[in-house]
């Protein structure tokens, strides 16, 4: 189940008995938020958080503007909407950027969060926005930990500070510091020692690190799915280090999402990141609204289109949609699509983004066969150039030579080549209406659709 999946699925349960209904009592209100706060429970969110969200929204859901409304359950479920929001942090809560470079980031957290794989993808991060970062190799406690980071580094295509010599963590941050101020490295992203568990030798490592690079930001770096411990580990750190944010990796695991829900109440630190995923580009800016919406089944067609600028290149979108206009639109085509849409991550995920999805009984418990994708993939990669440009000479044995090439049957390769037909009908039809629709102001900025 994708992200909140549970939580998202109950929440909506709530809110369809609300709008079935065309006026709402006390009663009604009530009984809406014991079920809210049952889901919320059961998602493992801290109870006083859970507390004091229900008072608020039951304290604004009894009020007038609720119970004279002639949409209350809409009025309800925008008070929900507003009121997580701001129990996720409100707004987006920005990286520091020094006046003067570099910008300092220094990443600490326990063993098993996934923090130095974090540092790598934070690099990424950067780097897509045009930055030089500097990777530090500070975590001298874990055996392999500097060789990790290596890894990690020549992965995303960023350099790495590390000391082969004996050094403490101390020397080795502050020579990283000059090292970037050296060599025009405007971002210096620290990696620090982990323990299993939080010590005070752990602790003071951290703050002697603190005090010789003097960090503009802290982040700690927590497992979502260790649900309130990851919340209580997050408190503890912050007590002593005084935090400026959280990055919350696997959240694409977490079906229940409690840590997320409750960490910037219990400490006050906005989560600024969440790892959704394994790739180096899997990291997200967090935006509390955008998480709220994908929450309560609005979608989130903000981040859909943000993944669709990074994946997609302009000039080859118009070249694309000529050739769907003119039919010419091929197997070639359709493959380069598939590759693109990989890179925005899995099609269960972006289904979950579009607005209507999640309340929409129809395609809210759709499941995405993954397997699908990777067999016509293999079908189209099994074909010379020219097959995959012209599909017209694909006869009898050609399609025996795929079918053996790609581990697939001939009835598969028959079956593709139909959907394709088929696609490509509707595809031009789309785009004809689109293009009329267009000339009298309508789908402005879509060409093609």
């Amino acid at each position: 189940m994708a992200v909140f999946g549970s939580l998202a699925a109950k929440l909506q349960e709530t809110f369809d008995k609300l709008r079935n209904k065309g006026k709402l009592t006390e009663s009604d209100i009530n009984e809406a938020m014991r079920e809210i706060r049952l889901s919320l429970l059961e998602a493992d969110v801290n109870f006083k958080v859970v507390k004091n969200f229900i008072a608020s929204v039951k304290e604004r859901a009894l009020g007038a503007e609720v119970l004279e409304s002639l949409t209350p359950g809409q009025q309800v479920v925008k008070i929900v909407n507003e009121e997580m929001i701001a129990l996720l942090g409100s707004t987006e809560s920005k990286i520091t950027i020094a006046p003067k470079p570099p910008t300092v980031i220094m990443l600490c957290g326990l063993q098993g969060a996934g923090k130095t794989t974090t540092v790598g993808k934070l690099g990424n991060h950067f780097k897509s926005q045009g930055r030089r970062p500097l990777l530090a190799a500070c975590d001298l406690q874990r055996p392999a930990a500097i060789r990790q980071l290596q890894v990690v580094g020549e992965g995303v295509g960023l350099p790495v500070f590390a000391k082969t010599v004996e050094s403490t963590p101390l020397e080795v941050a502050a020579e990283a510091l000059d090292h970037a101020k050296k060599n025009g490295n405007d971002i210096l992203i620290v990696d620090t020692a982990g323990r299993l568990h939080v010590d005070e030798e752990l602790m003071q490592e951290l703050r002697d690190i603190k005090a010789a690079i003097e960090p503009h930001e802290i982040l700690l770096v927590v497992d979502a799915m260790t649900g309130q411990d990851a919340v209580n580990v997050a408190k503890a750190f912050n007590e002593s280090l005084e935090i400026s944010g959280l990055i919350m990796t696997k959240l694409d695991g977490d079906a229940r999402g409690g840590a997320a829900l409750s960490v910037k109440s219990v400490t006050g630190c906005p989560i600024k990141f969440v790892g959704m995923g394994e790739k180096n580009d899997a990291l997200e800016v967090f935006h509390p609204e955008r998480m709220a919406s994908r929450i309560l089944g609005m979608g989130d067609v903000l981040t859909l289109i943000e993944k669709a600028q990074t994946a997609y290149d302009e000039k080859q979108a118009k070249e694309l949609e000529e050739r769907i206009m003119s039919s010419e639109f091929s197997l070639e085509d359709f493959y380069e699509q598939l590759q693109s849409m990989k890179k925005m991550g899995s099609l269960q995920d972006l289904i979950g983004m579009l607005p209507g999805v999640g309340v929409n009984k129809a395609l809210k418990n759709v499941e995405i066969d993954e397997t699908q994708m990777k067999r016509t993939e293999a079908i189209i990669q099994s074909m010379t150039p020219e097959e995959r440009r012209n599909q017209a000479i694909l006869n009898g044995s050609r399609k025996k030579r795929i079918a053996a090439g790609s581990g697939t049957t001939v009835q598969d390769i028959n079956k593709l080549l139909k959907q394709f037909d088929q696609t490509k009908k509707m595809m031009k039809q789309l785009g004809g209406m689109a293009k009329r629709k267009g000339k009298r102001g309508g789908f402005p900025g879509f060409p093609g659709l």
